[in-house]
């Protein structure tokens, strides 16, 4: 299963989830001025990423908006950068967001759990229940996995997500539903194939949804840019590793400033480096 597999690589590796939502901008300017197209550049940055944290990162996380931006030959460079990163042996995230009916939902799990743009972990929006988790349940007993958002980074999830409903939280509420939808797909790790999106930037409210996540791996972002620290996590993982910690902008723009030459990926390799050792350091 993708999620036990997840929690092995974290085990091994640590928990850094190196995010590639690549923008043009990030690019150092040696790769913009070749003459490929703009979703070739990006496929060629995110292989020298992958290829610098591999032995870092528990998994990589793709953001489609980055590509989907891009067109036909951005989608072809998500396509790529999947595949890519699958054959190195890494777990692929794809962060998608997908929240629609059940007839809409069950041709999303299909094209993100085969065909070109196959990974193993996509995340999920339940806003409208049940009915948008359902149809990937098939592709989650042959190994496929998900991240459901129960509580995000940013700054305006309290819009929603904090509202007070019969004494709780909307957000403790999701992630009770989200533990339950988990419990008929609990592997040999101990956690679900349906995993929850909990902000960094919010991981003092994780003592209140603690004890029903029990079996719910954790994707949290919020490391880095969005003001994370390694410190931050001590509530999180103050009984043990339960999740992957995602930086993206951080780490693909650590080589600005520094260089623009072919030897950018040192630069974003010490950087994971660095956010690895701040995490690892409050284990």
């Amino acid at each position: 299963m993708s999620m036990d597999r997840l929690y092995d690589a974290v085990k091994h590796k640590g928990p850094v989830c190196v995010g590639l939502d690549t923008q043009y901008e990030f690019l150092p300017e040696f790769l913009k001025a070749r003459d490929i197209t703009q979703a070739e550049k990006l496929f060629e940055f995110n292989r020298r990423v992958i290829d610098a944290c591999k032995d870092l990162a528990g998994c990589f996380k793709i953001q489609v908006a980055c590509y989907e931006a891009l067109g036909l030959n951005g989608m072809q460079a998500f396509a790529k950068t999947i595949q890519y990163a699958r054959k190195a042996g890494s777990i692929v995230i794809s962060d998608v967001k997908r929240g629609d009916i059940s007839s809409t939902a069950a041709l999303y799990a299909k094209g993100h759990f085969t065909g070109d743009f196959e990974t193993d972990i996509i995340t999920v929006n339940a806003y409208m229940g049940e009915d948008a988790v359902s149809p990937y349940y098939p592709y989650l007993k042959t190994g496929k996995a998900l991240f459901v958002l129960v509580k995000t980074s940013n700054p305006s999830s309290r819009d929603f997500q904090d509202l007070s409903m019969g004494g709780s939280t909307l957000y403790q509420l999701v992630a009770k539903k989200v533990s339950s939808w988990g419990e008929p797909f609990i592997g040999s790790s101990g956690f679900s194939a349906i995993g929850a999106v909990i902000g960094l930037t919010y991981a003092e409210e994780y003592d209140l949804i603690k004890d029903c996540l029990k079996h719910t791996f954790l994707l949290i972002p919020g490391y880095g840019a969005q003001g994370g620290t390694g410190r931050d996590l001590m509530p999180i993982f103050k009984n043990g590793i339960c999740g992957v910690v995602n930086a993206s902008r951080s780490l693909l723009t650590a080589h600005k400033g520094k260089t623009e030459a072919e030897d950018f990926d040192i630069y974003i390799r010490k950087a994971a480096e660095i956010m690895h050792k701040d995490i690892v350091q409050w284990l």
